[in-house]
């Protein structure tokens, strides 16, 4: 059995519940979870199939290079890894009443990242039911990944959660 790599940011809130859900979605032992602290080259390089967790709340740190950004060190570190015949995906938490001019922007970040290194992006997800003013992670209709609201639909995240994880395993060929 093919695993995926759960690879996610921050840690301890909405993001890592999410994670922790979307593991429960797939089969005992085919999720592997690291916080992006701990990915190595050697883990990007030993998998093809990859799932990235994000929020977009402190996006501004998304971009910064200070010792605190995870993910901007983690983007460096893909400089050096072959990105080509890899399947990754992407889910987003974000808050469409406090910050609709910026949801999931996230996605966006996690959709520029990767494809410029040549990954095969998987899970769009419609922004139908949605109700947002603007947002980096959407093109055409279509967010770049999962986008849930733990904040404000926090009760329609298992059903879009499940749902999700089945189209990831039909488009990775997990199935």
């Amino acid at each position: 059995m093919e695993k995926i790599v759960l690879i996610f940011w921050p840690e301890a809130g909405n993001v890592e519940k999410i994670a922790d859900a979307l593991g429960r979605e797939f089969n005992p032992g085919q999720i592997e979870k690291f916080p992006v602290s701990e990915v190595t080259e050697e883990i990007m390089n030993r998998y093809n199939f990859f799932i990235f967790g994000g929020s977009t709340a402190g996006a501004e740190t998304w971009r910064d290079a200070s010792d605190s950004n995870r993910w901007s060190e983690f983007f460096l570190m893909l400089d050096k890894v072959n990105l080509e015949n890899k399947k990754v995906a992407f889910y987003g938490l974000g808050d469409q009443i406090l910050y609709p001019l910026h949801f999931v922007d996230g996605l966006g970040v996690f959709e520029k990242e990767f494809s410029v290194r040549g990954a095969f992006i998987a899970g769009r997800w419609p922004d139908k039911g949605y109700d947002y003013t603007e947002s980096e992670g959407v093109s055409n209709g279509m967010f770049y990944g999962l986008a849930l609201d733990e904040d404000n639909e926090s009760d329609l995240s298992p059903q879009r959660l499940s749902k999700w994880a089945l189209q990831i395993k039909k488009e990775f060929g997990l199935e």
